[in-house]
């Protein structure tokens, strides 16, 4: 049985890594990241967190033993980081860099982290091919990248369903999956889409999940009221076609060949 559908079966206390409260936002994400955390066998990792802002995974796995660059573009997030790992205690494991995602390639050292998270980035960078082919470039060879995109199915359905069926159309028809210069991000992604982004910078693509497949979608009472169901739900449906390309973001597991 492979990781896809052992998602459900990966268990908070399992490991060296406990991680942090899982949330339906989290919860696949990191269920993910912890197997492979068990896979290097309890080995100190350097991780590289692409827009990884205030730290919500930096820290968490700094906790754990590893050392991690965030690379941000934001001062503010950056300093918020800092603080963060200071009260967790971890400050000596965790570097902040300044930068912006498209000049990723002179920022960071070629073939020096294990893992290499980029989460929420490739919408809103001007050219994504080379911001991939700079987060492979900085894996180790054998090293894997954790990659979160906007979905853009569950963008046309939001459109739709809030009655922007203008909107929505547009949604579906751009190449892109955007919607015009005043949408906030420049493009979203399909499973495929997303794929063929990450094997054209050479990495081969292990996993391919659905994140906030059901949490967008329910009334704040049903989601509030039994949040440890949706979590299960959540990961019990992540790697499961239809529910995965219905979610609000995709999130593929991919690996530098060794």
């Amino acid at each position: 049985m492979d990781r896809v559908t052992r998602l459900d079966r990966v268990e908070q206390t399992r490991g060296r890594f406990a991680g942090p409260p899982l949330t339906p936002r989290t919860a696949v994400i990191w269920s993910v990241l912890r197997a492979e955390l068990d896979r290097r066998g309890g080995d100190d990792l350097t991780v590289l967190d692409v827009g990884g802002g205030t730290g919500g995974f930096a820290v968490p796995l700094a906790q754990a033993g590893h050392r991690v660059t965030v690379v941000d573009a934001s001062p503010d997030a950056l300093a918020a980081l800092t603080r963060r790992a200071a009260e967790a205690g971890v400050a000596d494991r965790v570097r902040a860099v300044q930068g912006d995602g498209d000049a990723l390639a002179g920022l960071v050292e070629p073939a020096a982290a294990d893992l290499v998270l980029c989460h929420a980035v490739l919408e809103v960078v001007d050219d994504p091919e080379s911001v991939v082919a700079a987060l492979a470039t900085a894996l180790r060879p054998g090293g894997a990248a954790s990659v979160l995109v906007a979905g853009r199915a569950a963008a046309v359905l939001a459109r739709a369903m809030n009655g922007h069926l203008d909107v929505a159309a547009a949604l579906a028809a751009t190449p892109t999956g955007a919607a015009g210069p005043r949408d906030t991000l420049h493009r979203r992604y399909d499973a495929d889409g997303a794929a063929a982004l990450l094997r054209a910078a050479g990495l081969v693509v292990e996993e391919i999940h659905g994140v906030r497949v059901l949490a967008d979608l329910l009334p704040a009472t049903v989601a509030d009221g039994q949040p440890g169901a949706l979590v299960d739900l959540e990961r019990a449906l992540a790697g499961r076609p239809p529910y995965r390309d219905l979610a609000a973001q995709l999130h593929l597991f991919a690996r530098r060949p060794a």
